[in-house]
């Protein structure tokens, strides 16, 4: 039951993340949650684990590494015209 309150916390800020970046609309539910998770990582890494818990997750820091972590794949996968 763990992993999948994890999977879906992950989906719930790789959501958040991609409105923020205006990125979401191109995004699916997998890269949602993709982002999500690595983004947790990298913003907890980051920032330390401050704020609300949710599923193991520091919330604020796991949102602004989402965002990190989804502006800089979408600078690499930019397609050019």
């Amino acid at each position: 039951m763990g992993l999948l309150w994890s999977l879906i916390v992950g989906g719930v800020i790789g959501a958040i993340a991609g409105a923020i970046t205006n990125k979401g609309s191109s995004m699916g539910i997998i890269a949602n949650v993709v982002a999500g998770l690595i983004g947790s990582a990298v913003g907890q890494s980051l920032l330390g684990n401050w704020g609300p818990k949710l599923a193991g997750m520091a919330i604020v820091p796991s949102i602004i590494g989402a965002v990190i972590v989804v502006a800089v794949v979408s600078f690499f996968t930019r397609k050019s015209a």
